[in-house]
Order: C-alpha cells, then structure tokens, then sequence
C-alpha cells in the first residue's frame, strides 16, 4: 500500500478499510490532492478482494470544512475546466463497493459533497451539514444540487442552497441525510461495526444491491423492477446464493466467497 499525506488508511480483518481524512491544518480542505489520492486508495480497495466495505471519516471535532478555498483562488475558467478534480470525483462516484460516512462535525461544501457520494451516513450528534458556496459567489461544483434535492427534496435543498444555512445532525436524520445518530467519540466505532455488518455478507450481492438503489435514482419504477428482476435472477446462478440459502436452512453462518 502506497503512503499517502492527505489521509490515512488502516484495515482490519473482517473486510473494512478505514479512511481518514487527514489535513487537519486545513479542516481537512479537500484539495486536488487528496480527492486523487482518494481516488487511488478506492481504486485499490475496488482491485482488493478481502475489502468488502469502506468507511470514510476525519475527526471526532471535523469531517470536511469544503474545498479548498485557497487552491480554488488561484483557478480562473480555462484552469477549472482542463481540471482534473471531476476525474476524481469520477472515480469516487463509480466505487462499486459499499460506503459508510462517519460524520462529526462540520461536514460543508464539498465535504458534505463526498459524504452524500457515501452509501450510509452515521452522524455524530455535534455533526454540521451545509452547502455555503453562495456565500462565495458560487454554487456546489460536486454534485451538491443534484443529490441534495434527490434526497431531502427540493425545499429543504433550495433552502440550503441559496441560503447557505447549515442543518444539525437531527435535522440530517429527520431529512433522510444521515441513517443514524451517535455520540461524536463512537461515531467512527459505530459506522466500522456497520461496516463490518456488511462486509461479511456475499460481494456478488452487495455489488447489485448498491447498484439497484442507486439506479432508483435515475430509472422509471418499471425499469428499475425489471432490473432488479433481472439481478435477481442472475444471484441463482451464483455460488454464494446457494450457500446463503444452505446456511440458512442448517442454521449457520455463511461462509461467501464471491463466486
């Protein structure tokens, strides 16, 4: 495993990797080089067969205070558009396995542009979500109007948009950002215990399940029935349905293998 300067990874052996957020001197500011090396630490957990979930964090006091404002300053319109950061957010969008945010508090702009790219969001109570770049002068450039509106819907989103209010962590629970509340110091231990939940489970499976939800996003209700028919159909001819279901009926843990 290559080092890194902008985050941190640790693994252990139920299947989750651990990465953290680490420019601490910047409220871990998500420049172009650690959304790359993101990008790299996700390519080489996707090509890694014994990591069957991720978990994304920074601090028990901080997620991600937004882009980095300063590297941003020094781009005019012809250096953002030969930029490479959309390739990065690319790559982070299209990680096909499993992602769990752990969220203490400030989680804004672009921070809170990666954490809704997660697939489960565990909020310390402390957490802050908000999307102030109209307070700039600008609007979210990664994604920030288009999965806000998809998951609390277009009020709340406008409001935070045009507005650049923040909202508390039950705010998040009770619009559908986050899927729990924690204390901040078991947050991290609360999302890599889900983690490790998840991980065990058949890869083949999770792999269409994500897939699935997220394609609900973008299909009709009956292309995303006939999609789903279609996945389910194809998990019989897999190994790892046959010992879910065998392990079911004997009453005992599966052992999956991803085949």
């Amino acid at each position: 495993m290559r080092d890194y300067s902008d985050i941190t990874i640790e693994s252990d052996d139920k299947g989750v990797r651990v990465i953290r957020l680490n420019r601490p001197e910047a409220h871990n500011a998500l420049r172009t080089h650690l959304l790359a090396e993101l990008a790299d630490a996700l390519s080489a957990a996707q090509q890694n067969d014994a990591i069957g979930c991720i978990v994304i964090t920074g601090s028990e006091t901080l997620f991600a205070a937004g882009a980095d404002i300063k590297e941003m300053a020094q781009l005019d319109a012809v250096a953002l558009w030969k930029d490479q950061r959309p390739l990065h957010w690319k790559s982070i969008r299209e990680f096909t396995k499993p992602v769990v945010a752990a969220v203490n508090g400030y989680c804004l702009g672009g921070g809170f542009e990666l954490a809704m790219h997660a697939d489960i969001l565990i909020a310390g109570s402390n957490a802050q979500f908000g999307q102030p770049e109209i307070n700039l002068g600008i609007i979210p450039g990664a994604g920030g109007t288009q999965r806000l509106v998809r998951t609390v819907g277009k009020s709340l989103a406008m409001k935070m948009v045009l507005s650049g209010e923040f909202i508390n962590a039950q705010q998040a629970l009770a619009a559908g950002i986050a899927a729990e509340i924690t204390q901040p110091e078991n947050t991290l231990r609360c999302a890599i215990q889900l983690a490790q939940k998840i991980a065990c489970k058949s890869p083949i499976a999770l792999r269409l399940a994500k897939e699935l939800v997220l394609k609900s996003y973008e299909t009709t209700l009956e292309q995303g029935l006939d999609a789903e028919r279609k996945s389910f159909v194809f998990l019989a001819a897999t190994d790892d349905r046959n010992e879910g279901i065998s392990a079911f009926l004997e009453k005992r843990e599966p052992r999956f293998t991803g085949q």
